[in-house]
Parts: C-alpha cells; structure tokens; sequence
C-alpha cells in the first residue's frame, strides 16, 4: 500500500515519520511530480496537479477541517474524499469560542482599558439570559461548540440546514428558521462549512436581524462575512463588535480597517489548530476500514460542499 502526503504549508518529515509508525508496512512518501501511483493521500491545499497526475487514488484525507479548497479542484469521481471527524479540534474551537464569548460578556475589553490608565472600577455584570448565543452549524464541531456554551448557563440556539435535536440546545433550521434563530440571538458564532450558499450569508440583511447590542464571533470562514457590513453595523451601535479567526484574505493585509478597529479582536485562523497525532490515528483507522471494506465517518458530499 502506497500513501502520498502532499500539504501546502506543512513540514513534512514529522507527518512521514508518524504516518509510517501508524501504518506499518505501508509505504509512506511525500509527493513530488512524477511520483508512483499511491492508493492514499493525505493532502491540504494540494494543487491541480497532484489529482491529475493520482487519478486512481482511493480516498484523499484532508488534515484540516474545511474542504472548501478541494471541491474547487478537480477529483476523479472514484476518489472518495474523507474529512477530519474532530481530531482535537472540537475542543480548540469550544475553548476560543467560550473566551471571546466571556471576554466579551464580562466586559474585560473595558477593564484593558483601565489597566492602561490606572482606573479601578467595577461594572455590572449582566444576566446570562440577557446574552443568548446562536451557534450556526451543527456538525461535529459545532455540537461541541454548543454543549460547551450551555455548560456556562448562557442560553443556546442552534441552526442547521437539516433539523437537529441536541439537550440545551433550542434548534432552527432552514431558510424558515434563519430569521428566528437570529432575532433569539445576540451572540452569533459561525461554524458553518465554506459552501455557495454560505458565501456572503453574513451580511447587513442577516446581521441586523440579531438582537441590539449583537456580537459576532467567525470561527468558519472569512468569505462568508460581508466585512463592508459588519464595519458599517459595529460604527452605528447596531452591533458591540467582533471576534474574529478567518478573513476574507489570509493574512489580513496591513492597511485592512479590521486591524485599527477598537471593537474587533482579531487571531490570525488559529481557533483550531491540526493536531498530528490525534490526525493520524484517525486516518489511519479509517484506511485500515477501508481496506478491510468498512465504511467510515467523514466522507464528502460533493454536492452539499462538506
């Protein structure tokens, strides 16, 4: 068995080396053009060229959580395409949502500010039920997101594109159930995949339907933020402000007004990071399935973009 690990921006000899411990007998290369034909790869932001030279290719496994970047190359249709079912990042993701959703809950921005000019005042802490949180996307890593938010006591609404029944969890979903969910919420988080439908979906329109005083934290992808909106809604009092991992354009370029903005906070996409060893074992399991003709959880649909 040959696995072909081909990822943009990523060292490779640490992944070749665990790889090969996890999947003894395999043979384990990095992928160069021209290389034999593999059974496997292991990918993240691979070119075109790679699928076209490796159309016999198995499953491919990407080792980050969004696929948006491999439905826009062209994959042989007998490749099954296989993501991350959470590999550690379920808990990365809950752990820097619930800190934006506190920091912003408790005010500690404020409190920054009066360290820098030696105030001591204390301000009221509101009520949880005063700051409902709207988690959209419901999948693997948004369930995590929002049985951790609920463990806070904040009240938790949750929307899907299909229906979803999660405990401490009120569920929307659908085109219908868009406008409720937002006007429940006053904190909304971004889970959501990178999909057409999910292009632009954070605009003035969907934004200004959240409660006054709405915050946003953007843990899924920068491309579905209108940034012109959001800006324009913080400026006018309609929005508190933002926490935000993704952009548009990665990095943010230096002149972008995100990075001035004292209502915005801002982590260059670190929210949930890959995590090596935890990747591996689950990709390596899933092809020790796939060889022996089990199905495994993870596969794409092509058509619905995750």
């Amino acid at each position: 068995m040959r696995i072909s690990f081909c990822c943009t921006d990523t060292p490779a000899e640490p992944w070749l080396n665990d790889l090969g411990a996890a999947l003894p007998g395999a043979e384990v290369s990095l992928w160069q053009p021209g290389a034999a034909a593999a059974d496997y790869g292991v990918v993240w932001m691979p070119p075109q060229a790679f699928f076209d030279e490796q159309p016999q290719l198995r499953a491919a496994f990407n080792i980050g959580a969004g696929v948006d970047a491999l439905l826009r190359l062209n994959v042989a249709p007998s490749t099954r395409l296989v993501r991350l079912d959470d590999a550690g990042m379920g808990a990365q993701m809950a752990e820097y949502v619930c800190h934006a959703l506190i920091r912003h809950y408790r005010g500690f921005d404020r409190y920054d500010q009066q360290k820098s000019q030696a105030v001591w005042e204390q301000h009221e802490v509101l009520p949880r039920s005063a700051m409902p949180v709207g988690i959209m996307g419901l999948g693997v890593l948004g369930e995590r997101v929002a049985r951790a938010v609920a463990q806070f006591d904040f009240p938790v609404n949750g929307w899907s594109r299909s229906a979803k029944d999660i405990p401490c969890v009120r569920c929307f979903h659908g085109e219908q159930g868009l406008s409720d969910f937002l006007a429940a919420s006053k904190v909304l988080v971004s889970v959501l995949p990178s999909t057409p439908q999910t292009r632009d979906l954070l605009n003035r329109g969907t934004l200004s339907r959240l409660q006054k005083g709405g915050y946003l934290i953007n843990v899924a992808r920068g491309v579905q933020v209108v940034e012109e909106d959001l800006l324009a809604l913080i400026d006018e009092g309609h929005l508190a402000g933002a926490a935000l991992d993704v952009f548009r354009t990665e990095p943010l370029p230096p002149m972008h007004p995100f990075w001035n903005h004292p209502r915005i906070r801002i982590t260059p996409h670190i929210a949930a990071l890959t995590l090596r060893s935890e990747s591996i074992a689950q990709i390596s399991a899933k092809i020790a399935a796939l060889e022996a003709g089990r199905p495994v959880a993870g596969l794409v649909d092509r058509q619905r973009g995750y």
